[in-house]
């Protein structure tokens, strides 16, 4: 990183408006130096959390654990609303632009922020191209269809170019190096390395304005890791605790996370685009949105619903050109 602070890391931290664990009651000073130490330093990390996590911290057990998040979350307000309420919490989300307006149709004006949009397609299906993509947009201001916001970004395969970011900055009025600066990239070289990686990123949020959580991809590591039916179940459980504790993350930040994932062909599938996403049942039901991209004519890229909750099924149509992701002219 560079030594001068970014313009968007210098705007006041995303935290300042959220209380700490100072305003809880019966909180003494020796528990409250355990749990910041431990990650949970505001209301929000301490009310998501689970007794689990909480009673492994030494000296915290079952009892002191479930006190605390259950006083947390009435301090929070966790527990249930109307729909009328819901509403209005769905009504701050906020999108990201993919600089294709056919492509931000699809997914309803966007990627959407509290929510984990799954990108998942085949070799050259254009994924890494639009992670770049929404890397820069995101740093846009709201009015542009962005966040004014920076990115963390786990890199587990390698994939990440600072120039392919330069080429992108330029068409948008964006200072390139000043783009860079509001990147934070970690490059994953395993599963234990990867969530680490994105521990640190989550971490991070408290410090620095950042939007947006990119996994380029999801389950590269843990599909070489993990071979065989003998570890099928130990690696899921790892796959959903990783994915619940984004979730969590984003949904109270009003943040958007996009991963990208690998697909898997079926043999006995006559009609139709035989790649599904791999990872199961458990990343199925975790990514919100998930979209299937598969590569067109020359640089035109096709992008279909795959499941969502709220988008109709359809597909897209754009093409990827030295500027990025643009319309078919």
């Amino acid at each position: 990183m560079a030594s001068k602070e970014s313009k968007i890391a210098a705007e006041p931290s995303i935290e300042d408006d959220t209380p700490d664990l100072s305003s809880m009651t019966g909180i003494g000073p020796t528990t409250l130096k355990k749990l910041q130490e431990s990650g949970y330093g505001s209301l929000e990390a301490l009310a998501t959390a689970t007794i689990l996590e909480l009673s492994e911290i030494p000296g915290i057990g079952e009892k002191v654990a479930e006190r605390l998040i259950s006083q947390a979350r009435k301090q929070f307000k966790m527990g249930l609303k109307t729909g009328k309420e819901l509403k209005a919490e769905f009504s701050k989300r906020q999108h990201i632009t993919t600089m294709a307006k056919s492509l931000d149709h699809l997914l309803g004006g966007g990627v959407e922020t509290g929510c984990i949009t799954e990108f998942a397609g085949a070799f050259r299906s254009g994924k890494t191209q639009l992670m770049h993509q929404l890397a820069v947009t995101v740093q846009l201001p709201p009015e542009k269809g962005g966040l004014g916001k920076g990115v963390a970004w786990i890199d587990t395969e390698g994939t990440f170019r600072p120039s392919r970011i330069e080429e992108m900055a330029v068409p948008l009025g964006l200072d390139p190096d000043e783009c860079l600066d509001n990147i934070l990239v970690g490059r994953a070289y395993n599963s234990d390395h990867q969530l680490e990686l994105t521990e640190e990123a989550l971490n991070a949020a408290k410090d620095r304005k950042i939007g947006l959580i990119i996994i380029d991809s999801l389950m590269a590591h843990f599909r070489a890791e993990f071979v065989g039916r003998g570890t099928l179940a130990f690696r899921q459980q790892m796959i959903g605790k990783y994915l619940h504790a984004i979730l969590r993350v984003i949904e109270v930040k009003n943040m958007a996370c996009v991963i990208t994932n690998q697909v898997q062909a079926k043999p006995d599938q006559l009609f139709g685009d035989p790649n599904t996403p791999i990872g199961g049942n458990v990343v199925a039901h975790t990514s919100t949105h998930r979209i299937l991209l598969r590569k067109g004519k020359g640089n035109q890229r096709v992008a279909a619903v795959l499941d969502s909750p709220n988008l109709p099924e359809g597909d897209a149509t754009y093409q990827i050109l030295t500027e990025g992701i643009r319309d078919i002219k």
